[in-house]
C-alpha cells in the first residue's frame, strides 16, 4: 500500500465510522500520512483523530479508538497503534516498497501530481491563484516556479510582474509571466523573496535558477560558480548526477538483457530512499501550499543523497547473472529517476541523461 492509497484508506475508515453512527463529522477532503515522529512507531502515522476531535465533540484519543478497528481489518495493514494524544501509527505489509515503486513508475515524472484538493492549491473550487511579484529577477523566478508547482496540484494560476521583464531574463533563465506592468490596486505583491546580491545570468539557466530557488525566500542566495562545479559539494550536481546515473543504469541493464520489475529486494530495501520517495507527494503539496519552490529543491537533494549510495548496488557484478532482486533494484532506481526528473522540470531545470 502506497502513501496515497493509505491516505484514501484512512478517509474510508472515517466514512465507515460515520455511516455506522460512531462519529458525527463531515468526512474531510484529505488525510495526511507521514513517517512517525518521536514516540511513534510503524511505517506511517496520521493525525486524522486530532483533526476530527473538535467537530466530533470527542477527545482525539477517543476518535482514534473509534477509527482503529476500521483500519486494522484492511488488507495490507498489519497493525495500528495509538500513541500520544491520538496519533494512529500504522504498520504495513512488507510488499509496500514494491507497491510504491509500481505507483511511481505508473505515473512517471508526474508522480505526486494532485487534483487541486491539496490545501492552498485552490483548484478544487476553480478559483484562480494570482501570484504578483515586484520587478526583481529572483521574485519572478520564484513566482514562475511556484506557479508550476501549484499547477501540478491542480490549481489554476496566473502570474504577473509589476513591470516589463528584462528580455535577458527570458533569454537566459527562461522566465515568463502571464501579465506585465502595473496591477490593479487590489492585487497585492505576494511573492517577495530576498533579492539576489549579484546578477545570476552568467551562471546560465540551470545553475542560475537553482541559485535563486534552492534557498528559502527569507534567505539571501549565494551567486557564485559553486553552482557550476561538478563535485559532491554542489547540491545541484548531486541531484542531476543521481538522475543521470539512473538513466545509465537502465541503458546498462538493457545491454545485459534485463529490465526493471518492481518486487522484493534481498539484502535490504534502502529505507531512507523509500521514505524520501514516499514523501514526494507531500513535498509537492507543501511547496504548493506555501508558494515555496525551495521546499521542492531541498526535497530533491534528500532523494538524491539517499539514492547515491544505493545506485551502485543495482547491476550484477562480475559473472553474476541478473536476478529478481536486480530487476527490483533497477525498478527502484528508475523510480528515483522519475521523481528527480519531475521535480527538476517543475523548477525549470534540465534533467540530463548524461553528465
Amino acid at each position: 500500500m502506497t502513501p496515497v492509497e493509505l491516505s484514501r484508506t484512512v478517509l474510508h475508515a472515517v466514512r465507515r465510522a460515520v455511516d455506522a453512527g460512531e462519529l458525527s463529522v463531515a468526512v474531510p477532503a484529505r488525510a495526511v500520512v507521514a513517517p512517525p515522529g518521536p514516540g511513534g512507531c510503524g511505517d506511517y502515522a496520521t493525525n486524522i483523530a486530532l483533526q476530527l476531535a473538535r467537530p466530533a465533540g470527542q477527545p482525539p484519543r477517543r476518535v482514534a479508538e473509534v477509527l482503529r478497528p476500521y483500519l486494522v481489518d484492511v488488507d495490507g495493514i498489519t497493525d495500528v497503534v495509538l500513541t500520544g494524544p491520538g496519533f494512529l501509527n500504522i504498520s504495513l505489509h512488507g510488499t509496500a516498497p514494491a507497491a510504491l515503486v509500481e505507483e511511481i513508475l505508473r505515473h512517471g515524472p508526474r508522480y505526486g501530481y494532485g487534483d487541486g484538493s491539496a490545501d492552498g492549491a485552490g483548484g478544487e473550487s476553480g478559483r484562480v491563484v494570482r501570484l504578483h511579484c515586484p520587478h526583481d529577477l529572483r521574485a519572478v523566478v520564484v513566482a514562475e516556479a511556484a506557479a508550476r508547482i501549484l499547477r501540478s496540484q491542480g490549481a489554476l494560476v496566473r502570474t504577473s510582474c509589476a513591470a516589463r521583464l528584462d528580455p535577458a531574463w527570458t533569454a537566459v533563465l527562461g522566465v515568463r509571466v502571464d501579465a506585465q506592468g502595473p496591477a490593479p490596486a487590489e492585487l497585492p505583491v505576494d511573492v517577495r523573496p530576498v533579492p539576489a546580491p549579484a546578477d545570476p545570468l552568467p551562471l546560465g539557466r540551470d545553475a542560475g535558477r537553482w541559485a535563486l530557488l534552492h534557498p528559502a525566500a527569507h534567505d539571501r542566495p549565494r551567486i557564485g560558480d559553486e553552482h557550476l562545479r561538478q563535485r559532491e559539494s554542489n547540491p545541484l550536481f548531486r541531484v542531476r548526477y543521481a538522475h543521470a546515473r539512473t538513466r545509465a543504469l537502465s541503458r546498462n541493464a538493457a545491454d545485459l538483457h534485463f529490465a526493471a520489475e518492481p518486487g522484493a529486494m534481498t539484502g535490504g530495501t534502502a529505507p531512507d530512499l523509500l521514505a524520501a520517495l514516499a514523501g514526494h507527494p507531500r513535498a509537492l503539496a507543501a511547496a504548493a501550499a506555501h508558494r515555496a519552490p525551495d521546499r521542492l529543491a531541498r526535497h530533491l537533494v534528500t532523494v538524491a543523497d539517499a539514492a547515491l549510495p544505493f545506485l551502485p548496488t543495482v547491476l550484477p557484478r562480475g559473472g553474476e547473472k541478473p536476478s529478481a532482486t536486480h530487476r527490483a533494484r533497477l525498478a527502484l532506481a528508475e523510480a528515483v529517476g522519475a521523481v528527480l526528473a519531475g521535480g527538476l522540470f517543475l523548477l525549470g531545470i534540465d534533467a540530463p541523461d548524461h553528465l
